[in-house]
């Protein structure tokens, strides 16, 4: 038998402006162990692991956070004897950061705004500063611009009417599900797609959960697309001032990720790219499949 998998967990390095010039970050204490961390928890079964950051910062602070550039991966050993994995990313807090109405409990029994500083020194464990210290060049707020190709389709050969009406098999229609909580995780506010069926339906799942808006463009079809009109909505994008998911095509990809400076990625059906940037510059890339 070989050795046994790693313990998976995903959290967050949640970071505000402080009274004075030096920024915050958002500690726990655990009572169990005496120490002080980064909210943090292990994935539920079959969850994915930017969900779990999410979901794992609400539940032991109380607050909704949106994930930023994601941070260097801590592994470490365990003292059952067992490695555990654990995925972080910067993040804001979305509504009211007051942490002072928490209410203790066995788990997580002190939750407080700690200035960069003084953080430092209260994290209990070295990895956890070096993850902190990963996190201050990155801790400014940015946007996602969440490049996502379609997911699982009908074959071609298999489908004998209009291209453009081609739609995603059963598979695709629950990759598109999964991606409701990732798109919300980072954000997105609304999606930008290629007007090809296929396309709309991996949006769809997102857009009717949360009411955002959607916008349709032949110009990200695989029929429609051309070198200027990909670069000059991507550009926009780019630019603006929300977080926002943009679908299409395998062909269409490379135009997609060369206006935005960045390599491609190769991406699988249902899978993204997502592209955090600030002020119309990239400041890092994660890729995640649903």
């Amino acid at each position: 038998m070989g050795e046994p998998r790693d313990v998976r967990a995903a959290g967050a390095v949640v970071t505000r402006k402080g009274g004075s010039k030096e920024p915050q970050v958002l500690l726990v204490h655990r009572p169990k162990y005496d120490d002080w961390s980064f909210p943090k928890g292990k994935l539920d079964p079959g969850e994915h692991e930017v969900t779990a950051a999410v979901r794992e910062v609400a539940e032991e602070t109380g607050l909704d956070v949106r994930l930023g550039p994601p941070l260097t991966s801590q592994r470490y050993r365990m003292l059952s004897g067992r490695y555990k994995h654990v995925d972080y990313w910067t993040a804001k807090v979305i509504g009211n950061d007051d942490v002072s109405r928490y209410r203790p409990n066995d788990e997580i029994d002190v939750v407080e705004w700690v200035p960069w500083t003084a953080a430092t020194t209260r994290l209990t464990y070295p990895h956890d500063r070096e993850t902190l210290a990963e996190a201050r060049p990155l801790r400014r707020r940015t946007h996602a611009l969440v490049v996502l190709r379609h997911a699982k389709a009908r074959s071609r050969g298999g489908w004998k009417k209009d291209d453009r009406l081609r739609p995603l098999v059963q598979l695709g229609e629950a990759q598109a599900e999964r991606l409701v909580p990732l798109l919300a995780a980072f954000d997105v506010t609304s999606a930008h797609t290629s007007s090809s069926t296929r396309c709309v339906q991996t949006v769809r799942p997102y857009v009717d959960t949360t009411g955002w808006p959607t916008k349709l463009y032949d110009e990200l079809s695989e029929e429609g697309a051309s070198v200027e009109g990909v670069v000059e909505i991507v550009d926009a994008l780019l630019h603006g001032s929300e977080s926002v998911v943009l679908c299409t095509h395998r062909p269409v990809l490379p135009t997609v990720l060369d206006a935005l400076g960045v390599p491609d990625a190769g991406l699988e059906p249902g899978a993204m790219l997502v592209v955090h940037h600030r002020k119309g510059r990239v400041v890092a890339t994660e890729l995640r499949r649903a």
